[in-house]
Formats: C-alpha cells, sequence, structure tokens
C-alpha cells in the first residue's frame, strides 16, 4: 500500500500531495461521492478524490470553490430548483455515455417547398 502511493499518481494522491495536506493543509469539506477539499494559508486549494482520479467527478459547487470564483464553502444547504439534475461524472467511452439518435430521411417533413 505505501509503495503504491509513493509511486503512483492514480492512485487518490503522490507522496508530495500527502506531506503538503499533512503539513499545511486544512480540511474545508468533503462532497457527496467522497472527495476531500483543502486549503492552506496561502489560499492554494485541492481535492483528494475518493476513488480513480478523475476530474469530472467534482460537481460545479466545489469547482467554483477550488477555482477561486466563490470563497463561501459548498454545503448542503444550499437550495436547488427542481429543474437542476444531479451532478454525474463524464462517461465517455462508457456503456452508459449518450447515444444520439439518428433521423432518417424519410421521416424528416419540409416545412417549405424548393425553389424551382
Amino acid at each position: 500500500m505505501i509503495l503504491k502511493i509513493i509511486f503512483t499518481w492514480w492512485n487518490k494522491q503522490t507522496i508530495g500531495t500527502f506531506l503538503k495536506t499533512f503539513f499545511t493543509g486544512k480540511f474545508v469539506g468533503k462532497d457527496e461521492l467522497g472527495n476531500k477539499y483543502y486549503k492552506n494559508k496561502s489560499d492554494e486549494r485541492w481535492v483528494i478524490y475518493s476513488n480513480s482520479i478523475e476530474p469530472t467527478k467534482i460537481n460545479s459547487d466545489w469547482f467554483l470553490w477550488i477555482h477561486h470564483t466563490i470563497d463561501k464553502v459548498p454545503g448542503k444547504l444550499e437550495k436547488k430548483y427542481s429543474w437542476q439534475k444531479d451532478h454525474s461524472e463524464n462517461r465517455t467511452g462508457t456503456n452508459e455515455s449518450h447515444k444520439p439518435t439518428k433521423i432518417k430521411k424519410n421521416d424528416i417533413e419540409k416545412k417549405y417547398d424548393t425553389w424551382k
């Protein structure tokens, strides 16, 4: 486990990130996916992912915070509208990816007559 942390960056965090978090990091919050967010005295912000490192796992509220767009730490108490969907990670290349339907040429009804 220790060797995995030291030599691989794709398993949560590197040894450098671990040391930075241990010595200077202040825990700020955790999102619904289990990602942990930290910052230090000079206002550097970073995330330690819960499972695999996938940047699209950060929802929009935490994305704004980590990129210094907002200073307020996101929480679960923010009001969400009924039309807002829950966040989901990028599914490109998986079986759950979006596949548009093909429209057959015969199904299209022309709304105009072509000029002759």
